[in-house]
């Protein structure tokens, strides 16, 4: 099973869009973990992520935690700020799903 981390600022914004990813994975008939966690959980959470989504109100972030998973080989990406602000769901799990088949 694979597992999609979403980071926001406090881990709560992205219950919602957490949600949302589920639905649309169980309509696929996906089998996928996906939860959120605060962005200072990261470096926690790393080791057992496939892929880790970075929300929009954190994306300064993603340089230095891209940096810090690039040698564990796991992938870093911001989430589109319209996807976010949307609750496109759908969107953001195909994006999941892309890194997570690189």
């Amino acid at each position: 099973m694979h597992r999609i981390v979403l980071c926001c600022a406090a881990g709560m914004s992205t219950s919602m869009l957490v949600n949302k990813m589920k639905a649309e994975a169980q309509t696929r008939a996906l089998a996928l973990e996906i939860y959120a966690v605060p962005v200072a959980e990261f470096e926690r959470e790393l080791p057992q992520a496939d892929v880790i989504l970075l929300g929009p109100q954190v994306k300064y972030e993603a340089p230095r935690l891209a940096a810090i998973a690039e040698p564990q080989g796991k992938a870093v990406a911001v989430i589109e700020m319209t996807d976010y602000g949307m609750m496109r769901g759908a969107a953001v799990l195909d994006k999941a799903l892309a890194l997570i088949r690189r």
